[in-house]
């Protein structure tokens, strides 16, 4: 099968230059464009660090209703440092929890063991747009050794 990457997902909002604010200055997000050529069209696309996929904002770009955007996740390797980070620049962010899976319930506090996929905590952008950072303590797959098995 071909590669299917993703790469932009847009996010609505009401106010374009209080959402880039938000992104870059609170969450540190890179500033890859700016663009707007008429008033009925701006594209404010900016990346996360380290990551392969983007967002966008504007004006004209999606008809869907701001804040309406829920739950993408943001992968972290230590979610207690990058919730500090996250808070020290302003974004509230809800309580590190995980959940226990022999009690079946949500416990406070990062995973003890530090399992991938295992400890959550929320935030929102100003117009309530949800994301979640998630703990994932794992190396990448190496991209080579995945190409090298495709016949």
């Amino acid at each position: 099968m071909s590669d299917l990457k993703l790469e932009l997902v847009l996010i609505p909002v009401s106010d374009v230059d209080r959402a880039k604010a938000f992104y870059t200055e609170k969450l540190g997000f890179a500033l890859d464009v700016d663009h707007q050529p008429s008033e009925t069209f701006r594209v404010v696309q900016m990346t996360p660090p380290g990551s392969a996929c983007s967002i966008t904002v504007g004006i004209g770009i999606t008809d869907a209703e701001p804040g309406s955007y829920r739950g993408t996740h943001l992968v972290v390797w230590d979610i207690e440092a990058a919730r500090e980070e996250l808070v020290g620049r302003g974004v509230e962010v809800g309580d590190v929890r995980h959940f226990d899976r022999e009690a079946g319930e949500w416990r406070p506090g990062a995973d003890p063991d530090h399992g991938a996929y295992a400890s959550f905590a929320d935030f929102a952008d100003p117009d309530g747009n949800t994301w979640v950072l998630q703990e994932v303590r794992k190396e990448p797959a190496d991209p080579s050794s995945a190409q090298a098995e495709t016949p």
